[in-house]
């Protein structure tokens, strides 16, 4: 929530966050960060991502998304589960096959992924 307000000034400090991991899960899962902030940012501003779309990256400190392992492949299995879009790191984007029936959206930084809310 930090990162939120350094780097896209939203005033969030004074509000409560819940995440609900389903079943309780532990996560260290690096490439949860995009997502978490998009639920975040689109909960605070009340503006929904869309339901067909999946989001995943990992952010740093100055608000950048980094490079995640399996990205390929994370895009396939989302294709087959249904879904129409993934955002994801552009660094990611260099030397992945394109697919059909599915789009692709690289963002550099978290400001690019919350324009797509």
């Amino acid at each position: 929530m930090a990162v939120l307000e350094k780097r896209l000034g939203l005033q969030i400090g004074d509000c409560d966050a819940y995440v609900n991991i389903a079943g309780g899960m532990k996560i260290n899962e690096p490439a949860i960060d995009l997502g978490l902030i998009m639920a975040i940012v689109s909960s605070f501003k009340n503006r929904a991502v869309d339901e067909k779309t999946i989001v995943f990256g990992e952010v740093g400190l100055s608000g950048e998304v980094r490079a995640v392992n399996m990205a390929q492949q994370r895009v396939q299995e989302a294709k087959k589960l249904g879904y129409q879009t993934v955002i994801m790191p552009r660094v990611n984007l260099e030397g992945m096959d394109k697919m059909e029936g599915i789009r692709v959206i690289g963002v550099g930084g978290i400001s690019e992924a919350i324009d797509m809310i």
